[in-house]
């Protein structure tokens, strides 16, 4: 009964009541925040990620001009029916070269962390231009119009080197590469040897089906590449973090 009699009084004190709940924050946010000083990197490194192509990159502006993080995620949470619906839960490390990341926090359709290499590209044009003609219970607009917007990629190495300054490890070669990239990711024919090492795993064809390339074949690049960087067939998460 004392101790209740003591707890009235903190209760019916505000200044006391709201300097005791600072208290405790603070010293909460003390022992979350504080060990963080003391870490080189707060990101398990995982084998197999990499910068986005110059192509894959210019796609994914395409992605956020349009808008898609507002209806569909690019994080799969550790529950079991994520996991069996998606795929392996979303890392860190996926994210780390994202500015700003796409996590979302809404899904008024599926998550595409792990689309690449779900569907083929004829579907993505498809579903592209006439949601509706493959989804037929889509609420999702049409994009059609990304076919006839020509892109050159004249400012991608610009683009790179921010992201460079906001600490994507874009080397001096890439950004000096960044439009022939741009250009052999895009062309089947094109000598890719440079491309590949530069960006291992980076898809190379003619995305869309039409000749130049269009928002379309950038768009479609980014979408492709999504959750295909990590093999989890030998990925082990690391215990001690």
């Amino acid at each position: 009964m004392a101790l209740l009699d003591k707890h009235k009084v903190i209760e019916t004190n505000a200044t006391l009541l709201l300097v005791l709940s600072l208290l405790v924050v603070s010293i909460g946010g003390i022992v979350q925040i504080a060990p963080l000083f003391y870490l080189e990197n707060t990101i398990e490194e995982v084998e197999g990620m990499r910068p986005y192509s110059p192509l894959e990159l210019e796609g994914r502006e395409v992605y956020l001009r349009e808008g898609c993080y507002v209806c569909h995620s690019q994080m799969i949470r550790p529950l079991r029916d994520e996991v069996e619906r998606y795929g392996p839960y979303s890392l860190a490390a996926e994210s780390m070269y994202d500015r700003p990341f796409q996590w979302g926090s809404k899904r008024t359709g599926p998550d595409l962390a792990r689309v690449g290499g779900r569907y083929s590209d004829e579907w993505h044009v498809d579903h592209m231009v006439d949601p509706q003609s493959v989804v037929p219970e889509s609420v999702m607009p049409k994009y059609g119009y990304l076919m006839d917007r020509v892109v050159t990629g004249e400012y991608i190495d610009e683009l790179m080197s921010t992201h460079k300054l906001l600490g994507v490890p874009y080397t001096d070669e890439m950004i000096a590469t960044a439009k022939a990239d741009f250009k052999a990711q895009n062309d089947p024919w094109a000598d890719t040897d440079g491309l590949l090492e530069r960006y291992p795993g980076a898809q190379v064809r003619n995305f869309d089906g039409q000749e130049g390339i269009t928002e379309m074949d950038a768009l479609i690049a980014y979408l492709q590449m999504l959750g295909t960087l990590v093999d989890f067939s030998t990925f082990t998460p690391d215990a001690s973090r």
